[in-house]
């Protein structure tokens, strides 16, 4: 029975930003960076994507070294391109240069044997949207507290 492989998370993506648009988008990778992935050695919390002649790149995922790669290892957080088609690229293009938007890694993942990263075009929250966000989350767990109270007293 093959292992899971780990789907890696920017939990604070979501918290900072508000995701309008998401993409899924293939990586350009060196061999001892994918084994490293399948280990779950990656952080995805400063990177973000940029679009520089006509292609995307990903900056600051750090992927961290693969133990049995010693000498011919990899760059921990050199810029990675990513895959995408044409038309693809021209869409984001058109709304990632816009004021305040900008292209944030949310997930990275193995579909098929190859490592995908979910890209999303956000916006930055504000400090009261995030306190509204915590609010919103916070009654939402007292409903089903007292829901599942409730269910529980029959």
């Amino acid at each position: 029975m093959a292992a899971k492989q780990p789907k890696i998370r920017n939990k604070k993506a979501r918290f900072n930003y508000a995701i309008h648009e998401t993409v899924e988008a293939g990586l350009a990778l060196e061999g001892s960076e994918v084994k490293a992935l399948r280990e779950g050695k990656c952080n995805l919390d400063d990177a973000f994507a940029r679009i520089r002649t006509g292609e995307v790149w990903l900056y600051n995922m750090h992927i961290g070294p693969y133990e049995q790669a010693h000498q011919f290892g990899h760059d921990t957080r050199r810029p990675r391109k990513l895959l995408l088609r044409k038309r693809e690229i021209l869409r984001f293009l058109g709304r990632a240069v816009e004021k305040g938007f900008t292209l944030v890694a949310l997930n990275v993942y193995f579909k098929r044997g190859w490592a995908k990263v979910e890209l999303g075009l956000a916006r930055g929250k504000r400090e009261f949207d995030k306190r509204e966000d915590l609010k919103r989350r916070d009654h939402d767990r007292d409903i089903a507290r007292e829901l599942a109270r409730r269910r529980r007293g029959r």
